[in-house]
């Protein structure tokens, strides 16, 4: 089989996020005929809402600069699914994702034969079992990220060595619930018997809710917000500060990024990575298409802003970073993401507002947009190639990753 037929069909499975059913009976059965590959190795499993991928990158960062043969596991990709899997820092090569696919999809179809399972993984199911088997064997460290929720995310099927939880807001109501509080619950989900746990500062509804889940299971808390942040430092292009006998240097951008490099420092100090290690991994710690610089003259920083939490950090970017000069934004987004809270965070920060369409067929149309929202200068173009010839002064692009996949591509 080809790396272009494997990924076909994975999208054939349709949208990674609604699979037959939303369990984890599927997957356990997967991986057990697969030899059980997600009980072998140290994994670090982390949830969250906003923040959980950069604060992933950070992790694996300091675990690689500590001497470990690393593995992260994210979702979504920017441009291709090999970036979903890496190993020691960089994405697996397109004939390593063949064979993992071809090994798990053969499995499968063996235990649809048999009666063992109703029907084909999920994309995410799928993808999943495929970074247990590449990187069980040939890693020391693996980090994997949640993709949605928690309790119920095909993720969670391994006993980790420590679980994380980034900040937690409304995002996929959906599928979590429609109050934080449900939402607050999936992701605590995470959480497991005598696995310590390091956690964010939440909101207080959000910290209840962990808090008791963890009474529950056993599991025992770190409050990352005990390590007091001092002498921080922030410009355009990242951050400084101290951690306690920690000198920090956080290279992704935006304030918010200190949070998650604080999250990250005290997740490396609980498995015990030395000092120097996880200075030295956050400071070379990347995260595309967050906050990212893809052009200069004229400047075009890539986001991918989807949710209103992310748009608020986005925003609070701008105020900070870039108030009071003339900018440009391109927004382009899915059907089934808030675009009206968005864009009433984002829109009136911008001179000139951009509005067109990523390339995918869950995209919100942009005449519809226009619609939900009001801008004194807004307007529509059919894509995004043409919308960037159009930018003559500091542009955002921003409003779903398949859109900043796309620009990255431009």
């Amino acid at each position: 089989m080809k790396y272009d037929d494997a990924v076909r069909f994975l999208y054939s499975l349709g949208n990674e996020l609604k699979p037959g059913k939303y369990d984890l009976g599927r997957i356990r059965v997967l991986l057990g005929a697969l030899g059980n590959p997600h009980r072998k190795g140290r994994i670090v499993h982390v949830a969250g809402t906003n923040g959980k991928g950069s604060t992933c990158a950070m992790i694996e960062s300091g675990l690689r600069a500590a001497g470990f043969r690393t593995g992260l596991y994210t979702s979504p990709h920017l441009a291709e699914p090999t970036e979903r899997i890496q190993i020691a820092g960089q994405p697996i090569s397109q004939e390593q994702f063949t064979q993992a696919f071809v090994q798990v999809h053969e499995k499968a179809e063996a235990l649809i034969a048999s009666g063992d399972l109703d029907q084909h993984p999920s994309y995410f199911e799928t993808v999943t079992a495929m970074a247990f088997v590449t990187q069980a064997p040939v890693c020391d460290w693996t980090v994997l990220e949640v993709g949605l929720g928690g309790r119920l995310d095909a993720t969670n099927v391994m006993e980790p060595q420590l679980c994380v939880i980034t900040p937690v807001d409304f995002d996929h109501e959906a599928w979590l619930g429609h109050k934080i509080e449900s939402i607050a619950f999936e992701k605590a989900g995470i959480l497991k018997p005598r696995v310590r746990a390091v956690i964010t500062p939440q909101r207080p509804e959000v910290d209840a809710v962990i808090r008791q889940r963890a009474e529950e299971v056993g599991a025992t808390l770190i409050d990352a917000g005990e390590w007091p942040i001092q002498n921080a430092v922030s410009d355009r292009y990242g951050s400084r500060f101290e951690l306690g006998d920690l000198s920090i240097h956080c290279p992704l951008a935006g304030e918010h990024q200190i949070e998650n490099a604080r999250t990250a420092a005290v997740a490396l100090q609980t498995i015990g990575m030395p000092n120097e290690a996880i200075e030295s991994g956050i400071a070379a710690a990347r995260w595309p298409g967050r906050l990212e610089r893809i052009a200069t003259d004229p400047e075009i920083i890539i986001d991918g802003a989807h949710n209103p939490a992310g748009a608020r950090a986005l925003a609070a970017y701008i105020d900070r970073f870039y108030s009071g000069e003339p900018l440009t934004l391109i927004y382009g987004a899915m059907r089934d993401k808030a675009v009206e809270e968005v864009a009433g965070t984002l829109f009136p920060r911008f001179a000139e507002v951009i509005v067109t369409a990523p390339q995918q067929a869950r995209a919100l149309a942009p005449e519809s947009l226009l619609e939900l929202v009001d801008h004194p200068n807004i307007r529509t173009v059919a894509d995004l190639r043409t919308a960037i010839s159009q930018v003559h002064q500091t542009t955002f692009i921003t409003g779903s990753l398949f859109l900043v996949a796309e620009a990255r591509g431009l």
